[in-house]
């Protein structure tokens, strides 16, 4: 053979070869996320339905972050970051690219939730993030011992004396301060209106010091609480208040009436993804209701979909159903992003609220 036909039948190989490693990549969807968003038969039903490969390396907010800085937006094809952990982000690194909402299927997405994660992922006029696994924190109470709790401020009833439990973290000056009337979260572009806010909770939280059992810093220390009766009412997290329902249907998690605070893990696009199609048909794969609910018994809390509640076990639905009507899921307080500066002054208010006797 010639050396000049060697050559192009090495060029035609070279080119194919290459083609081939392209098309092997684009099959391939290199996800970062939470663990159990992503259980084990719903990757093996997506991969057998779209040939696409699922490689999942497991992440928190912070780890994405890091990982995504230090390639520039490469090494992933599709992230889960917390919605108010991705302007920032996005503003000091440039780590995504936006949203195309025309490739995903909005009508599977319960409507309250795509439209926070729009409002609170927004940067430069484009949109950056959709709702996938979300939670709340609100009330735990034991019904036989108070039946009143309604909000968080009730916690400061005269009939709870030392029967009551809560953490000194910002949650708590969130939920305070929604229950006294005022909107925290749209004080935050404005530092003196949200030192006030904060004062008018910290005058409440001291006065309300000798209803508090303990302030809890572990889950498990108050699940034990609440199980031994020496608390009868707190502000935790709804999977937790879940979890002793099913222990004893006389505790239950009840969404507050001003408002259970939410949170919302997303889905991005790192900047460099190489699989965004392959992204795409993930999102709407798992955002079907039947198999939303598979994620939910995994990850243990609820996601976006809209009506995938009602394919969870009949325990959790029932939980769900009874804690969160539809008035109350769509009073929930999403954050959204906390402006630099803001958790200096929360952490001084919650100093001064544990030194106060």
């Amino acid at each position: 053979m010639k050396f000049l036909d060697q050559f192009k039948v090495l060029t035609l190989v070279t080119a194919v070869t290459a083609t081939l490693s392209m098309s092997a990549q684009a099959e391939t969807l290199r996800l970062l996320t939470w663990g159990g968003y992503a259980p084990q038969d719903v990757v093996e039903q997506f991969e057998k339905e779209t040939g696409i490969e699922v490689k999942i390396t497991l992440s928190n907010n912070e780890d994405m972050i890091s990982k995504l800085r230090a390639t520039r937006g490469a090494g992933f094809d599709l992230a889960q970051p917390s919605q108010d952990r991705i302007v920032s982000a996005q503003a000091d690194f440039n780590i995504y690219k936006p949203m195309d909402l025309s490739k995903i299927d909005t009508a599977k997405i319960i409507p309250s939730m795509l439209a926070a994660t729009k409002k609170n992922t927004e940067f430069e006029g484009e949109v950056y993030g959709v709702p996938h696994v979300w939670g709340t924190s609100g009330l735990i109470v034991n019904r036989e011992a108070v039946g009143t709790v309604k909000d968080y401020t009730d916690l400061c009833d005269d009939s709870l004396s030392g029967s009551v439990s809560y953490r000194l973290k910002r949650p708590t000056l969130i939920g305070f301060a929604f229950a006294l009337g005022e909107d925290p979260f749209a004080a935050y572009g404005d530092m003196e209106k949200y030192q006030a806010v904060l004062d008018k909770v910290e005058e409440k939280l001291v006065s309300c010091k000798s209803n508090v059992k303990a302030y809890w810093s572990g889950g498990d220390a108050l699940l034990n609480l609440m199980r031994s009766g020496e608390v009868s009412a707190a502000m935790a997290w709804d999977a937790g208040g879940w979890k002793l329902n099913s222990e004893n249907p006389d505790i239950t998690f009840v969404a507050p009436a001003s408002g259970a605070l939410g949170w919302i893990d997303t889905f991005v696009l790192p900047r460099k993804t190489k699989a965004e199609d392959a992204a795409y048909k993930w999102i709407n794969f798992v955002m079907q209701p039947e198999v939303a609910a598979r994620i939910t018994e995994s990850a243990g809390n609820f996601t976006a979909s809209k009506g995938s509640d009602d394919f969870v076990n009949d325990t959790l639905k029932a939980q769900f159903k009874q804690s969160f009507p539809e008035v109350d899921l769509d009073n929930i307080n999403w954050y959204p992003p906390v402006p630099a500066g803001l958790e200096e002054m929360e952490g001084k208010v919650l100093d001064r609220v544990k030194a106060a006797n």
